[in-house]
């Protein structure tokens, strides 16, 4: 399939013809116009190179004739003997040892299940822009899965290729079609925090040896990873501070999102006792939160057997274990505190993504540290008796 490219900001045919590859320089511009009008010409001419009516010299009768079709100079192997499939499998296989488990499961699936499936025969030189417009329409529009993904969903999907046609492109000396394709159109993310009256109800009846677990969510604002991944060496009862080092996904340590989530969280009077009261029980294990067995807690066990009864139990409108965190976030602001002071405890760089998702939450912008939080945790939440052994509720 032919394709347009560019020197010197002036267009360019590239197609192949006969086993060879060819380019014809154009005098045309790069703009939006020139390529729309160049589509028709390629369109055109693959059909006659389809069909075998494609003569050289009347598709281009304007070339000087005295100069043979330009070869491109190719410094390894021919472009036209590799597939895209065949590439990924080599890029693959060179980056997937620095890559967390996480990350390569990823790569591979989003490759097997949406790309190669649809474009993996093609040569890597050949692959349209329009292709990978068509593709991407196709997956936002739910033709592989069971529901329509999101914008942010197909944007990594997407990323993914993008990556392995950059690297073809630099190796084999094409221009990679993904550019100037802009990514979808980021969804805002959703917010739906719990009521201090919710999260009363939680505390009080979930079973005792998760408590602690959901109150260290519910306060301190941890991620997902951070929390199930948290060991006691990172617990500092001494400034009464949690230190953020580290993640835990697919029962895999891995490094943070970025650096501004590396942090150290302040502990209020209710997450120091829930987490004192948690160090009787698992203090001897590296993980704070862990099984009998000090594997770490598995979130789909957790979410299954723990947080769906409790929700269904009390009557609460379900949410997902992640708005634990969004809970503390709205928590802080409607305290009052300061958004600096909660854009650090959360990991974020900027209080750009506060005014972004929680604007709605922020009454005033008072300047404290971490007092009005706790005072509003003191006066309103009830610390339920952790009397009941471990064992009755079992």
């Amino acid at each position: 399939m032919a394709t347009i490219n560019t020197r010197n900001n002036k267009l360019i045919i590239d197609f192949r013809f006969n086993g060879s590859r060819y380019r014809e320089q154009t005098k045309l511009p790069d703009t939006a116009a020139n390529r729309k009008r160049l589509d028709r010409v390629i369109k055109k001419l693959d059909g006659e190179i389809e069909a075998g009516t494609f003569d050289y010299e009347t598709f281009f009768p304007n070339r000087d004739k005295k100069r043979p079709p330009t070869k491109p100079r190719i410094n390894t192997r021919k472009i036209s003997t590799i597939s895209l499939t065949e590439f990924f499998e080599l890029w693959f296989n060179e980056n997937k040892s620095v890559w967390s488990t996480s990350h390569t499961g990823n790569t591979l699936f989003n490759m097997q299940r949406y790309i190669l499936p649809n474009v993996g025969t093609s040569d890597v030189s050949t692959i349209h822009r329009s292709e990978i417009l068509a593709l991407r329409a196709e997956i936002l529009n739910g033709s592989f899965s069971k529901k329509k993904p999101s914008n942010n969903y197909v944007n990594k999907i997407m990323a993914t290729f993008q990556q392995v046609l950059a690297e073809a492109s630099l190796r084999y000396e094409f221009q990679s079609p993904f550019l100037q394709i802009k990514r979808l159109k980021k969804e805002a993310t959703e917010v739906s925090p719990f009521s201090l009256e919710e999260v009363q109800k939680m505390i009080t009846v979930i079973r005792q040896d998760f408590r602690s677990y959901l109150i260290t969510r519910f306060f301190t604002g941890l991620r997902t990873s951070e929390i199930n991944g948290l060991k006691w060496k990172f617990v500092d009862f001494d400034n009464r501070e949690i230190i953020v080092r580290e993640g835990l996904v697919k029962d895999e340590t891995t490094n943070l999102k970025n650096n501004s989530s590396r942090r150290e969280i302040n502990m209020t009077n209710t997450v120091f006792d829930a987490l004192k009261e948690q160090h009787k029980h698992t203090g001897h294990l590296p993980y704070v939160f862990c099984n009998n067995a000090g594997k770490p807690i598995n979130l789909t066990n957790f979410t299954n057997r723990v947080w769906k009864p409790l929700l269904l139990l009390l009557n609460i409108e379900y949410r997902q274990p992640y708005q634990t965190r969004h809970t503390a976030a709205t928590l802080w602001l409607a305290a009052g505190e300061a958004p600096e002071y909660v854009a650090r405890q959360m990991g974020h760089s900027s209080t750009q993504m506060l005014f972004t998702v929680y604007s709605r939450y922020v009454p005033n912008l008072t300047r404290q540290d971490g007092s009005a939080f706790e005072n509003l945790i003191n006066t309103r939440i009830q610390m339920p008796s952790t009397t009941a052994q471990l064992n009755d509720q079992k």
